[in-house]
């Protein structure tokens, strides 16, 4: 079961935050024909290629996550915009990769990938990764919205890629076993940007929130794959396992 839940999982992250595109996003959320059917099109041919699916149980898994997927996202297109329909539609995702793991969970043992035993752990850590960086940013994005009129001033994009790379740095760090590195990350940024904002109250907290949310989430990501990869084969070179 947890290689398969691997595979999926993989296969979800890159579905929908890697080759998801902005127009075909919007498209889902006005519920457009062409947009959604481009997008499930995407998760089915991941979920297809991640299983290497060329059994009836793979056959079944790729049907029933992507049946399911179509469901989750089309359900999530009446919602208002928003953190919480955000974290719902993919904790929602989540479950039924979950289940679709436990009820089909020879799944990948069956195809022509299972002759491989580190990919799994491979494909976690990607997917980890790609939830902790990508995902992260969309989650943090969306949270601080609301206060989008306070931003700092700078490069173009500066924020979005300081949040990519402190997220990615510490997602690494605590895959690494060098979760106190945090603390370093934390300190180098407040000296270097809350400097800047000690005497603005509305940007110091917008600097302090944005920056707790954006670590929490890579935490919460680099947790979830350690649990994941606890339970697959090590990789051994180099072992990244707690």
């Amino acid at each position: 079961m947890p290689e398969t839940l691997a595979a999926l999982l993989f296969a979800h992250v890159l579905a929908d935050f890697v080759f998801q595109t902005g127009r075909m996003a919007a498209g889902k959320a006005q519920r457009e024909m062409g947009a959604m059917a481009a997008h499930i099109a995407t998760v089915a041919a991941c979920t297809w290629a991640a299983l290497g699916a060329t059994s009836a149980a793979a056959i079944s898994t790729v049907a029933a996550v992507t049946a399911a997927h179509l469901a989750i996202d089309i359900a999530k297109s009446y919602a208002r915009p928003g953190l919480g329909p955000f974290l719902a539609d993919q904790g929602a995702h989540l479950a039924t990769l979950i289940a679709a793991a436990a009820l089909w969970p020879a799944a990948w043992q069956s195809g022509p990938c299972a002759a491989a035993p580190q990919l799994p752990a491979f494909m976690a850590i990607a997917a980890g990764a790609i939830l902790a960086t990508r995902a992260g940013g969309f989650a943090v994005g969306i949270l601080m919205a609301p206060w989008g009129d306070v931003g700092l001033g700078g490069l173009p994009n500066g924020g979005r890629i300081i949040g990519l790379l402190e997220r990615g740095l510490a997602f690494i760090l605590i895959l690494t076993g060098q979760a106190e590195g945090i603390g370093l990350l934390i300190a180098a940024k407040s000296v270097l940007r809350f400097g800047a904002v000690k005497d603005e109250a509305k940007l110091s907290e917008y600097v302090i929130v944005g920056t707790l949310a954006s670590f929490g989430w890579a935490i919460l990501c680099a947790t979830g794959t350690l649990w994941l990869l606890s339970a697959l084969p090590p990789l051994g070179i180099p072992d990244l396992s707690p």
